[in-house]
C-alpha cells in the first residue's frame, strides 16, 4: 500500500471522517495515479510534494489528475519542496527494496539447494 493511502486511512480514523478538508498532505515524491485519485475523492484541498515522478506521477508529471478540470474536486499543487533531499530519500528506499529482494531470492535458493 502506498503511503498517500495509508495516511489518508489513519486521518479518516483521527478525523472521524472520510472528508479531509483541512487537511495538507505533504509528501516526498509526487503522488502517482491511484493516489492522486485517493487525494481528490478524500477532498484534500493541498498536496506538497519534494520529486517529481516522472513515470508513475498523478499531479503534473505525467497525468494531473489533481487539478484536472473535468473532475469536480481540484488541489492546489505545490512542488519542489526540498526536492534533491527527497529524490535522495527515494533512491535509496528503492535501491534498498532491491537489495532486499535480491537477498530473498539467494537465500530461497539456498533452501531449495540444501533440501535436495
Amino acid at each position: 500500500m502506498h503511503a498517500e493511502v495509508m495516511a489518508i486511512q489513519e486521518s479518516n480514523r483521527t478525523v472521524g471522517n472520510w472528508r479531509l478538508l483541512d487537511c495538507t498532505l505533504f509528501v516526498t515524491i509526487e503522488p502517482c495515479v491511484m493516489c492522486s485519485g485517493a487525494i481528490g475523492l478524500a477532498r484534500i484541498p493541498k498536496v506538497i510534494y519534494g520529486a517529481s515522478n516522472q513515470k508513475f506521477g498523478g499531479a503534473g508529471s505525467l497525468y494531473d489528475i489533481l487539478r484536472d478540470e473535468r473532475l469536480n474536486h481540484r488541489v492546489e499543487v505545490e512542488t519542489g519542496v526540498m526536492e534533491e533531499e527527497c529524490a535522495k530519500i527515494m533512491q535509496d528506499f528503492f535501491r534498498q527494496s532491491r537489495e532486499r529482494k535480491k537477498e530473498a531470492k539467494r537465500l530461497a535458493k539456498l533452501e531449495v539447494v540444501q533440501d535436495m
